[in-house]
């Protein structure tokens, strides 16, 4: 048996408050329809369907860069053969870079992850910023392509995020950070203001 949950209710309730903070912080429009191409990040190739359930530019000083709140949907398969359906809306940032990364995943390094790299070093190192390189973790498809393009003023601006649980993925010049956790009006904040960060100085 299918069990669905619409943007109703406690939803509804967060995006409206979320939509209203984000107004006092920035200038913001809705973009209209935009095709944003998430399927090609890595991060939603779990979920069952994705939707943009809106989409708003935040004008900056230089550039601009979006806020998407995603709808994403995932199913699972009980013992007793049921399936569970689940939506959830989250809140994503993105951004268009001048810099061609290649493809990039950045995510908080985690004691798995350190123990995994003592037998398979993938991840990059940043050896003159050991402080980056022992928070974050960073795989990328093209070394040259990352290393140039993750910069000492990129590393900075991803250190100084006020969020503990996010991922980074970059495919070639556009970029998108977020979590799968609920809505909340103070992570679309820190989110955005990275993003802004970023298409300001790149």
């Amino acid at each position: 048996m299918d069990i669905t949950t619409d943007i109703t209710g406690s939803h509804h309730d967060s995006f409206s408050e979320t939509y209203q903070l984000l107004r006092t912080a920035f200038t913001i429009e809705p973009t209209g329809y935009i095709d944003f191409q998430l399927s090609n990040f890595e991060v939603f190739k779990q979920c069952f369907a994705v939707e943009l359930h809106s989409s708003y530019v935040i004008e900056t000083g230089y550039d601009r860069c979006y806020i998407l709140f995603v709808e994403t949907c995932t199913k699972t398969r009980h013992v007793t053969g049921e399936i569970a359906e689940h939506r959830e809306l989250q809140t994503w940032a993105l951004a268009y870079l001048k810099h061609n990364f290649g493809r990039v995943k950045i995510r908080r390094e985690t004691f798995t992850d350190k123990l995994f790299e003592l037998v398979f070093p993938l991840e990059i190192d940043f050896k003159d910023d050991k402080a980056f390189s022992n928070t974050f973790y960073v795989l990328a498809d093209d070394l040259p392509k990352a290393v140039a393009g993750i910069t000492r003023d990129f590393r900075n601006a991803v250190m100084d995020i006020r969020e503990d649980d996010f991922v980074i993925e970059i495919a070639d010049h556009t970029l998108i950070i977020g979590n799968r956790k609920p809505i909340s009006g103070q992570k679309a904040i820190h989110l955005a203001e990275f993003a802004v960060r970023l298409v300001d100085t790149y």
